[in-house]
Order: structure tokens, then sequence, then C-alpha cells
């Protein structure tokens, strides 16, 4: 019977590795430059150590700078394709907020600090988690052209979507150093040693 075989829970978790990397890391970082610096050290070291792809994020309280969580991308280390960087450091805010809505009542403005514009699905989940500002290293083709992933049919106006919503984007934060991020991981696919993870890999000619 099917109600004694479905699965009733997945699992969406940070590597332990993470802890490691924090460690020399205070709760404030109070200048956006220094978050952005603290996502690409963690972006860079994600797809080294095979949990994903070249991706992280973090959220953080915008007047301050205090941390309230981090995420990478941890696909292939969960098997969950929407284990994106932006959504596991969107949950965990709110797991630690205990609250779906990071801009509810009396809430600190917070915002989702990240190493490239999001693909089409954190996108959605970035709108709709409560986050009053959106801060990305850089947007355009690079990303996908460097790295070959499929980022997914957002339109030209996806910023001003944001800020119709009351959500401010903040773009080209320390945009080189993404795109050097993004380069060592293309030379690493190229060599053969890692999996880009675009659906339907599996699909033969002519199927959908």
């Amino acid at each position: 019977m099917l109600a004694q075989h479905i699965s009733t829970e997945y699992r969406i978790a940070l590597p332990p590795w993470v802890r490691e990397e924090l460690a020399d890391v205070p709760d404030l970082v109070p200048e956006l430059d220094d978050r952005m610096r603290l996502v690409h050290r963690l972006a860079d070291r994600n797809w080294r150590e095979g949990n994903g792809g070249p991706f992280a994020a973090l959220v953080a309280e915008s007047e301050t700078g205090r941390v309230v969580s981090v995420g990478v991308n941890v696909v292939l280390a969960s098997g969950v394709s929407s284990g994106h960087a932006e959504v596991v450091a969107l949950g965990l805010a709110q797991s630690r907020s205990g609250t779906w809505d990071l801009g509810g009542a009396g809430m600190p403005a917070h915002e989702l600090v990240v190493n490239w514009r999001p693909c089409i699905q954190c996108y959605g989940a970035t709108m709709w988690s409560g986050v009053r500002t959106l801060v990305v290293a850089g947007e355009g083709p690079e990303l996908e052209e460097i790295t070959t992933f499929d980022e997914g049919p957002l339109g030209d106006d996806w910023a001003e979507q944001f800020e119709r919503r009351g959500i401010r984007v903040v773009k080209d934060v320390l945009r080189d150093e993404a795109l050097g991020v993004f380069s060592a991981y293309r030379q690493a696919v190229d060599s053969g040693g890692l999996t880009v993870y675009n659906a339907r890999q599996g699909a033969g000619e002519g199927e959908a």
C-alpha cells in the first residue's frame, strides 16, 4: 500500500565543513563588501568539496550586518534539485527567526547576499521570503556561459519586479571575484571531474 512506502520528509542541511569555514567570522560583518567576500569564499569551497555548484548566499540584518544564516548549494549532496544556496540560506534564516516572513512586523530589515542574480527558482523564493534587499555580485549571461548551468527564463525586468514589491536590488558587488570562482569551477568541469546538474540528463534524442 502507498501509505507504507511514501516518503514523508526530506532533509536539506549545510555540510559539516561550513562550521569550520565560519570559525573566524564574527557575528557582525558591517561592510557589505565583506559579506560578499564571505559568500565568494563559501561558494568556492562548496564546489571543491563536492556538495554542489559554485554558489553561496547569506542572510543578514541590513542595518547592523549581523549574519543570520548562510547557505551553499547542496543539490549533489542532498539529491534534491531545490537545494540551492538562496533557498538554504532563506530557510535557515526563517527557522532561526521563527517565522516564514523575514519582513514581518517588528522584524529588522533583512537582506539576501548572493554571488549572482538568482535563478528562476531562487527568484521566487527570494521574492516571497520577506527580505527587504537583494544584493548580487552580478547579473547577465556570464554565469551560464562560464558554468554551463541553465538558470531558467528570467525576464529582463527581474530587478524592477523586486523593486515594485519594495525589495531593493543592489548589483555588481565584487563582480570580478564572482567570475573568478565560476572560471575555476569551469576548469574543473572541463577536466571531467565535476557534474553539472542540469535537468533531464538521461533524456534520449527527441525526448522531452
